[in-house]
């Protein structure tokens, strides 16, 4: 079947599904993967230590496919300075950057006359409206189902993609509680021209970054093993639920500030459960999509068992 959708015409792509940025796991297996797979693959570059190293991931990730993927950079409130690593990301002929998790301006600056593909991740009909008019051509929309960083509205994917589609005139991407092909057919029906995973491809054998705890711990879990965190910073984001969250909501709710938890969300703190396997001394973000996830296949098993599912309904919509 023809799954040409204005995604895929702009990114160049088979199959209208984009790999999340995916703090600490999105390196080159898992990207090339991907991308070989008709999808497009991202590497995250905030996680990284420094922009060499990022080129060193943009060489491996060419060495491993031919196909276009991207450089996910994630500029949150407590961010580091990224301009080096855009750099780096214009002088290795990147073809897609997104933005996730802060104002994308500083860099759309940066990338002024660049011909790099330009996505932005947005909670809310406002913020996609302002990612259009500061020039980005794609908009990729996480519902309050999503994993990591969210939206403050609680708003979910059902009743968000279609008031995006409505709002802006650039192609919107959905995101939040997509695991297989019914999320994507349910996504193209409401308007959206593709859609984006990160929970999901967490539980691939090309994340090789992920712990088989990590991995173990989505496929055993369920729509309830989440929890989100942040709150009280005006960053909410969905994290597995164990005792190391539960400590954070507590002490959220002594609205003790931003010191008092910032080394319970430190990088570090993630590394512990996602790297070495701790699962309460750390923790690990996921969506509520981990209800949904079985096993840990192949990338390409998984885009195909999606696409195949998909095709399913759009045969029986067919027969109606």
């Amino acid at each position: 079947m023809n799954w040409s959708t204005k995604v895929t015409t702009l990114l160049n792509i088979k199959y209208p599904i984009i790999q999340g940025g995916l703090a600490h796991l999105a390196y080159a297996e898992l990207a090339a993967a991907v991308s070989n797979a008709g999808g497009l693959g991202q590497i995250t570059a905030m996680s990284l230590d420094n922009s060499e190293e990022l080129r060193e991931e943009i060489r491996k990730v060419k060495t491993l496919t031919d196909q276009p993927f991207g450089v996910n950079f994630a500029i949150g409130q407590h961010g580091r300075p990224f301009k080096d690593f855009v750099d780096v990301a214009v002088e290795e002929n990147v073809p897609v950057i997104s933005v996730t998790g802060g104002n994308p301006t500083p860099l759309f600056h940066q990338l002024q006359g660049k011909d790099i593909v330009k996505l932005v991740l947005v909670a809310s009909k406002r913020q996609a409206i302002k990612a259009e008019e500061l020039g980005a051509d794609a908009v990729m929309v996480v519902g309050h189902e999503g994993g990591g960083h969210l939206g403050k509205d609680d708003i979910g994917t059902f009743v968000l993609i279609p008031q995006v589609v409505d709002a802006v005139s650039i192609p919107v991407i959905a995101s939040g509680g997509v695991g297989d092909g019914r999320g994507l057919m349910a996504a193209l029906s409401f308007g959206a021209e593709g859609v984006e995973m990160g929970t999901r491809f967490i539980a691939t054998k090309e994340c090789i970054h992920a712990s088989d705890v990590y991995k173990r711990a989505l496929i055993e879990g369920d729509e309830n093993g989440t929890v989100v965190i942040k709150r009280s910073l005006g960053a909410p984001a969905r994290a597995i639920s164990n005792t190391w969250t539960n400590q954070i909501i507590e002490t959220e709710a002594l609205n003790a500030g931003y010191e008092s938890i910032k080394d319970y969300i430190s990088g570090e703190a993630n590394k512990r459960f996602i790297y070495n396997g701790e699962m309460n001394n750390g923790f690990a973000w996921a969506g509520q999509v981990m209800g949904l996830i079985k096993d840990s296949p192949s990338v390409h098993e998984l885009i195909q068992r999606m696409i195949a599912q998909a095709e399913g309904i759009r045969r029986k919509w067919n027969e109606k």
